[in-house]
């Protein structure tokens, strides 16, 4: 009797669990979910920067910095102001000698004693001479100017003839050992010639004796005659004044600093 009472109470329980109603006979209602918000999505989001964050730096290709050279850069010819450069009507004839050649040979020109008997104390300074066939040539043993000047000292053929005649030599211009003694030669006889006339016989070529570089002093003088003549000197001499004063404050100059020295 108690099995089929179970039995019956199992049957009318599965009724109920199909037909959809509770235990408590109320119909279950659905739960539902409330909807959560969902947040609209602006158009092109940037991400935000902080305010303490810098924004990096494109990349950049970082250029090396120049080193500073410790080292002195060798000068060249064009470099130096009074580097003597050849006109542009110059000529060339023959061989042209190494400037260690051309200073040997001023430097054995201006040793020689041109006045052994009449003046043999009378000296032409190494110096004058070298500066002198650098400004005149740049030491350049084959350089025939336009006007005729030739070789280390731009000996002109009037020169080279009187020096011969006066002298008894037979020098040629155009041999560069035998162009620096025409030269030398030449300076020498100036030297004595205004020595004589306004010096009372002294022939002291010393930068001492010259206030500046128009002074009427004996070494102004004697190279003012170089490049203009005795004549033009004796004239500009009766004036109180030089001839051709720039072509003397040049040779001055050189005296002091000159490019040939890197010889």
């Amino acid at each position: 009797m108690n099995r089929r009472l179970l039995v019956l109470v199992a049957t009318l329980v599965g009724l109920l669990v199909v037909s959809g109603c509770g235990l408590g006979g109320q119909k279950q209602q659905p739960v539902s979910v409330a909807a959560q918000p969902t947040a609209s999505v602006p158009e092109n989001i940037v991400d935000p920067v902080l305010e303490d964050e810098e924004p990096s730096p494109e990349p950049t290709t970082a250029k090396p910095k120049p080193k500073k050279s410790t080292a002195k850069p060798k000068a060249t010819p064009t470099e130096d102001p009074n580097n003597f450069q050849l006109p542009a009507c110059a000529e060339r004839d023959g061989k042209e000698m190494p400037k260690a050649k051309a200073k040997a040979a001023l430097k054995a020109a201006a040793g020689k004693t041109y006045w052994p008997g009449s003046a043999p104390q009378l000296k032409v300074p190494s110096r004058l001479v070298l500066v002198t066939a650098w400004h005149e040539s740049g030491w350049t043993s084959n350089y025939v100017n336009c006007d005729g000047g030739r070789g280390l000292m731009q000996v002109m053929p009037d020169t080279e003839a009187f020096i011969n005649q006066r002298f008894e030599k037979s020098y040629s211009s155009k041999d560069y050992k035998q162009n620096a003694v025409l030269g030398a030669n030449y300076l020498a006889w100036l030297t004595k010639a205004f020595g004589d006339s306004y010096f009372k016989g002294k022939y002291d070529l010393s930068t001492k004796k010259c206030k500046s570089h128009s002074s009427l002093c004996l070494l102004n003088m004697v190279i003012a005659g170089y490049n203009m003549g005795r004549g033009a000197v004796d004239e500009a001499y009766a004036r109180k004044e030089l001839p051709n004063e720039q072509y003397v404050d040049v040779t001055r100059s050189l005296m002091k600093s000159c490019y040939c020295d890197r010889y």
